[in-house]
C-alpha cells in the first residue's frame, strides 16, 4: 500500500470499500484535484479504478462541499442527457477518512484547451440540463427557487465575510450594487453552479462527464450561463491563456436558441458570476495564508480578485 495522500487514509478506506463491495486489497491512491474545491482521488486496487471524492481540508464554509448533494444529483442524472460518471457509493461516516465522501466511476478524458466546437457543445450541454423537469428526475426538493438570486447575493457576502483577511478595494460596492438590482427569475432549473471547460472531461472531440455538482441546486439557470462566459472571458481562472474560441454574444445566443430563455438582464448576472468566483477566489486565499491548501498554483490566486471585482462593476 503506497503512503496515504493527504485527507485519505488509505487502511481505512480500504477495510471500507472492500466491505462494500467495490475493491478488494489494498489501495493505491493520488490526488486529481488541487484542492481549491473537494479533494478528487484516483484509487486502484489490483483489478479496478474508482474515483473518491471528500471536502478540502480545513475552512469549511457552511453549506459548502456537501457530498450527499453531490452525490445526490449525480445519481439522479445519470440517464438523461448530461453525461455524469456512475456513481457507487455515499459515505456520511467522518470517522473512515476523516470527512463524508463518495464514490464514483473513473471516466476517461482530459481537459483540452478549448475549442470553438467544444464551447458550443458545452453551452448545449447546459441547455440540456436547464431543460430537465427536477421532478422527474427526483430532484424537485434540492432546492428553494423562490427568491433564489436574493440568497445567493446574500450568501456569497456571508462567505466574503467569513474569509475576510485583507482589504479588497470595491468588492462591497459591487455586493451592493448586486442587492439592489436583483432581477426577476424564470422558470427554475438544476444548476451546475460551477459550469465552465475545467469541470468536464473530454475525449474524441466530445464532452465524456460533467464534474464537480458540489454547488449544485434548484435555481435560475442564467446564473451558470453567465459563469460559463465569465470563464471563457478570464480563461485563465480555468486553468487556460485567456483566449476565447467564441464570442460572448454568440455563446448566449446560442444558449437562447436551445433553452427559449430570456437574456434581457445578463449583465447582471456578469456581475454576480464576478462577485462569486471573486469570493471564492478570496477563500482560497484565505485557506492557502493558513497552510490549508494541498498541491500547487495557489499563491496566485489572490490575485485574481481585483479584476474579478473590476469587471462585476462594469455589468452593475
Amino acid at each position: 500500500m503506497n503512503a496515504d495522500p493527504p485527507g485519505l487514509d488509505l487502511a481505512r478506506l480500504s477495510h471500507h470499500l472492500e466491505r462494500e463491495g467495490l475493491t478488494r486489497g489494498p489501495l493505491r491512491a493520488e490526488v486529481i484535484h488541487g484542492g481549491k474545491s473537494n479533494l478528487t482521488y484516483v484509487v486502484r486496487d489490483e483489478e479496478r479504478t474508482l474515483v473518491v471524492r471528500r471536502p478540502p481540508l480545513g475552512h469549511v464554509l457552511a453549506t459548502a462541499h456537501d457530498m450527499g448533494r453531490e452525490h445526490r444529483v449525480m445519481t439522479a442524472l445519470r440517464d438523461t442527457g448530461v453525461p455524469v460518471p456512475v456513481t457507487y457509493h455515499l459515505c456520511r461516516d467522518p470517522d473512515v477518512v476523516g470527512a463524508p465522501f463518495y464514490v464514483m466511476e473513473h471516466v476517461e478524458g482530459d481537459q483540452p484547451e478549448a475549442t470553438p466546437e467544444i464551447v458550443r457543445d458545452l453551452v448545449s450541454v447546459l441547455a440540456t440540463l436547464h431543460s430537465i423537469d427536477p421532478d422527474a428526475v427526483g430532484l424537485g426538493d434540492f432546492g428553494r427557487p423562490d427568491g433564489f438570486l436574493q440568497r445567493q447575493v446574500g450568501r456569497w457576502k456571508r462567505q466574503l465575510d467569513a474569509s475576510r483577511s485583507r482589504e479588497v478595494p470595491g468588492i462591497d460596492d459591487l455586493y451592493a450594487r448586486l442587492a439592489r438590482g436583483v432581477p426577476g427569475s424564470g422558470r427554475p432549473a438544476i444548476v451546475h453552479g460551477d459550469f465552465k471547460l475545467g469541470n468536464t472531461l473530454v475525449a474524441d472531440g466530445a464532452v465524456r462527464a460533467v464534474l464537480d455538482w458540489e454547488m449544485s441546486t434548484l435555481g435560475d439557470p442564467l446564473t451558470d450561463l453567465a459563469l460559463f462566459l465569465l470563464y471563457d472571458e478570464f480563461a485563465a481562472l480555468d486553468g487556460g491563456s485567456p483566449h476565447p474560441p467564441v464570442a460572448a454574444p454568440e455563446l448566449a445566443g446560442h444558449y437562447a436558441d436551445a433553452s427559449g430563455r430570456d437574456l434581457s438582464r445578463l449583465g447582471w448576472y456578469v456581475g454576480l458570476a464576478c462577485f462569486k468566483l471573486a469570493v471564492i477566489a478570496e477563500g482560497i486565499h484565505f485557506r492557502y495564508t493558513k497552510g490549508l491548501t494541498v498541491g500547487e498554483g495557489f499563491a496566485e490566486v489572490g490575485d485574481q480578485v481585483a479584476p474579478l471585482v473590476a469587471r462585476g462593476l462594469m455589468e452593475v
